[in-house]
C-alpha cells in the first residue's frame, strides 16, 4: 500500500491539469481554473482607480480660479483561500490481489475521481461567489419579474454593462435553463435562424457554460432561475499548493481495511471585488462565500467588474 500511495497524487495532479485546460478553453476564460500557486490566507492585487472624474470643462474667459484636485489612488482586489477535503474512501487491499487487478488501475480510478471532485468544488465555489458578489450590486442585476429566463432577459442583463457589454464573453446557466432556451429556439418564432444553418443556442455570440451548480438553481425563497453573464477572468481559481494525502491500513476486522483521505485548498478571486477580510475572515465556509456582503466592490464602475446576473421566474 505504500507503493500505491506514492503514485496516487502525481496521477491526480496530471489529470486535473488536463481537465483545467479543457474547461478554460470552452468557457473562453470567463472562469479561469489555474494551477498557479496561492500563498497565505489572502491574495491582494492592486490597480489604479479610474481618473475619468478628473476631466472638467474650462471657460477660457472666466476667472482663473483654483481647480479641484483628483488623487491618483489605488484599489485592491482581494482573493481568499478556501479549504476542502476528499474522503475518507474505504477499500479492502485484498480485493486488488484477489481480482488480480493491476495497481495502475486502482491509481487511475482514485486519481480521476479526486480530480473530478476537486474541479467540481472549484467551479461550484467560484459560481457561488460570483452569484453572491454580483447579486449584491443592484446595478449589475436584471430581474425579469414578469417572465422566466429568455433571450430577451439575457440581453437586458448584458445591457447593464451599457457600451461595455461586449466584454461579456460567456453566460453560465443550469441545464434546465439551457433546455428552455433550446425550446425557444426550436420554435423559431422570430425567424432568427435559417434551416441548415441553425445554432441551437446562441445568445449574442457568447459562449454557453452549462453546469448544474447549486447556486444557479431556483432559490426556494424567491423562486428564481439565475444566469451569470461573465467577462474574461471574472473569477480566478488558484492552486492552494497544499494537497496532502494519507493512506492508512487498519487491523481488527475479518478483513484488512484501508482508508484514503485528502486535504486540499485553493484560492478564489473575483474581478472588481475584494474579499472582506474582517467580515468574511479566513478559511471561509460555503455560506460565508455565498454571502454578498462579504465581497466588496472595489472597481469604480460596474463595467469593470466580473459581470451581470439575470434572474427569471421559475
Amino acid at each position: 500500500m505504500e507503493v500505491f500511495n506514492s503514485y496516487i497524487m502525481p496521477a491526480t495532479i496530471e489529470t486535473l491539469a488536463q481537465m483545467v485546460d479543457k474547461f478554460n478553453e470552452n468557457s473562453r476564460g470567463a472562469i479561469r481554473l489555474t494551477t498557479a500557486g496561492f500563498d497565505g490566507d489572502f491574495y491582494q492585487e492592486s490597480f489604479f482607480a479610474s481618473l475619468h472624474g478628473a476631466q472638467r470643462r474650462v471657460d477660457r474667459y472666466a476667472t482663473n480660479d483654483a481647480a479641484s484636485v483628483t488623487s491618483l489612488a489605488q484599489a485592491k482586489e482581494v482573493g481568499v483561500k478556501v479549504a476542502g477535503g476528499f474522503g475518507p474512501i474505504l477499500f479492502e487491499p485484498a480485493q486488488l490481489t484477489w481480482l488480480q487487478k493491476p495497481t495502475a488501475e486502482g491509481i487511475e480510478v482514485a486519481s480521476r475521481n479526486f480530480a473530478e471532485a476537486l474541479l467540481a468544488d472549484q467551479l461550484n465555489t467560484a459560481i457561488a461567489g460570483l452569484v453572491a458578489a454580483i447579486g449584491n450590486q443592484s446595478a449589475a442585476v436584471f430581474d425579469n419579474t414578469t417572465g422566466g429566463i429568455t433571450h430577451q432577459a439575457i440581453n437586458s442583463g448584458h445591457a447593464k454593462f451599457g457600451d461595455a457589454s461586449s466584454r461579456i464573453v460567456a453566460d453560465v446557466m443550469n441545464g434546465s435553463t439551457y433546455h428552455k432556451l433550446i425550446g425557444s429556439n426550436l420554435l423559431n418564432g422570430q425567424m432568427l435562424f435559417q434551416a441548415g444553418n441553425v445554432q441551437v443556442v446562441d445568445v449574442l455570440g457568447r459562449a454557453i457554460v452549462v453546469t448544474d451548480a447549486p447556486s444557479l438553481f431556483v432559490d426556494a425563497t424567491t423562486d428564481k432561475d439565475l444566469v451569470l453573464g461573465l467577462v474574461d477572468s471574472a473569477a480566478i481559481v488558484w492552486d492552494g499548493g497544499d494537497v496532502t494525502s494519507n493512506i492508512q491500513t487498519n487491523n481488527g476486522k475479518n478483513r484488512i481495511e484501508t482508508t484514503m483521505q485528502v486535504d486540499y485548498a485553493f484560492g478564489l478571486s473575483l474581478k472588481g471585488y475584494a474579499w472582506d477580510t474582517a467580515n468574511g475572515g479566513k478559511s471561509p465556509t460555503d455560506a460565508e462565500l455565498a454571502t454578498g456582503s462579504n465581497w466588496d466592490k472595489v472597481a469604480t464602475s460596474i463595467k469593470n467588474t466580473a459581470g451581470v446576473l439575470i434572474k427569471g421566474n421559475a
